[in-house]
């Protein structure tokens, strides 16, 4: 027969493990209830192409401005706004692979940094070799860091789930910036001049870096948890040596398969029929049928508003049908508003013109998460660095467009031909989207 002292210490233990048990449920349940420290990453990332979206809306208020005062073609400042498009997408996977190296946040607070210098400096230029030093090689520089291969490596880092929402919300934020800073620069151009307008971009990247610093991390694991989604923890890989040998190495390697081709070229028709062609040459194109400089950027500022909601929606579509199917349908919509955009251009903005408007950007950058998620799916842990050459042929297409758009403007007197070629294109690179094959799913282990 047990003692009354023995029978009370069992109560007793009985009691506190339950309440143990009942802790532990409830933090658990807490745990759960909270929001994952991802979703803060993002909105940190999020702010910060923000930030640094102000350069983004510069090069097409500047075409006209220039011309004036210092006298030089189109096509001589088409061809700095080229070297910036191109730069932007040739430091890309460099960048990436150095994220692996240094982390994000160095290497993004360095970007904005950089950014800042190159269009600080252009408030002093006399000369067009000036424009080229200044907004065509450290502005891109800086942009290039800050290009889509960090919204992709973001999304890889600290995403299991969600990952084509994520991409489609981060991809978004430089429409956002578009959005914010385009009437505002637009109006400094017009009824200032577009030093001032310089100088906003010089102080709206620096306005960022703090941001970056001390919100921003690099991984999960800095902070102890598991990548959103995962159900497993993910221990932070060591610092990858010999950046510029991988991104190298990773282009040689997937320069063997054939989506990566495939890919690469749909994209760069993508940059050519929107940052080379719509963001560089909208504006002046407006402003030769006499519409007024602030009612074309306005004009662009709108298509920032619903590029936002279709990125963001192209996101959630990417997570539930096929990439491919994606994007063929926005390469051959985008391709055929193109063909009506010469008769809709007028003085005065028509309801027709605010349909194409609105449609466009719908489409803008919504190839970009379907785009993301075939080198996922084809390239694996390198898809980030991939993306980065894949980003990088995007901007060599816009930069080509943006120089031959300027010619053209000089040879024929009008954009008329550039609409036409950029609507073939865009059909092409639905063809070529429909090409690309999907990579059959690894076979199970027979026991």
């Amino acid at each position: 027969m047990r003692s009354i002292p023995d029978a009370i210490l069992d109560v007793v233990t009985q009691t506190t493990e339950a309440a143990t048990a009942a802790d532990t449920q409830d933090t658990q349940a807490r745990r759960k209830r909270r929001i994952h420290r991802a979703w803060f990453v993002a909105a940190v990332t999020f702010v910060t192409i923000i930030g640094a979206a102000a350069f983004r809306s510069l090069p097409g208020l500047l075409i006209d401005p220039l011309h004036e005062e210092f006298g030089w073609s189109r096509g001589t400042i088409s061809a700095a706004v080229s070297v910036n498009l191109a730069l932007y997408g040739l430091t890309a996977p460099f960048a990436a692979a150095l994220m692996d190296r240094f982390g994000i946040r160095k290497v993004v607070a360095v970007a904005l940094t950089v950014i800042a210098i190159g269009s600080g400096l252009t408030y002093w230029m006399t000369a067009a070799w000036q424009l080229m030093l200044c907004w065509g090689l450290l502005v891109g520089l800086g942009s290039g860091s800050m290009a889509l291969a960090f919204a992709a490596t973001v999304t890889n880092r600290w995403f299991t789930e969600r990952r084509g929402l994520v991409t489609g919300i981060l991809t978004a934020a430089s429409a956002s910036g578009q959005l914010i800073f385009l009437p505002v620069l637009s109006w400094m151009v017009d009824k200032h001049d577009w030093r001032p307008a310089a100088v906003t971009v010089a102080l709206a990247a620096l306005a960022v870096v703090p941001f970056v610093w001390l919100l921003l991390r690099d991984h999960p694991a800095d902070v102890g948890l598991k990548p959103y989604g995962a159900k497993e923890f993910v221990p932070k890989p060591p610092p990858a040596t010999g950046a510029a040998r991988r991104a190298v190495r990773v282009l040689f390697d997937a320069a063997r398969t054939g989506p990566f081709w495939l890919l690469a070229g749909t994209f760069a028709i993508c940059g050519a029929s929107t940052n080379g062609l719509i963001q560089t040459h909208f504006v002046p194109a407006a402003h030769d049928h006499h519409m007024p400089v602030q009612a074309a950027a306005s004009l662009l500022a709108v298509i920032g508003v619903f590029d936002v909601v279709g990125t963001i929606a192209s996101g959630w579509f990417t997570d539930r049908y096929e990439a491919r199917r994606l994007l063929a349908v926005y390469y051959a919509l985008r391709g055929i508003s193109l063909l009506f955009l010469p008769m809709l251009l007028a003085p005065s903005v028509r309801p027709p013109m605010i349909f194409f408007i609105v449609f466009y950007g719908l489409d803008w950058v919504a190839t970009v998460p379907p785009t993301v998620a075939l080198c996922r799916e084809h390239y694996g842990e390198d898809s980030a660095i991939v993306f980065g050459w894949v980003l990088a042929s995007h901007q060599v297409g816009a930069a080509l467009v943006a120089f031959l758009g300027g010619v053209a403007r000089d040879v024929f007197g009008s954009y008329d031909v550039v609409w036409y070629a950029s609507g073939a294109l865009c059909a092409a690179a639905a063809l070529m989207a429909l090409v690309i094959r999907r990579r059959p799913a690894p076979a199970l282990a027979v026991a």
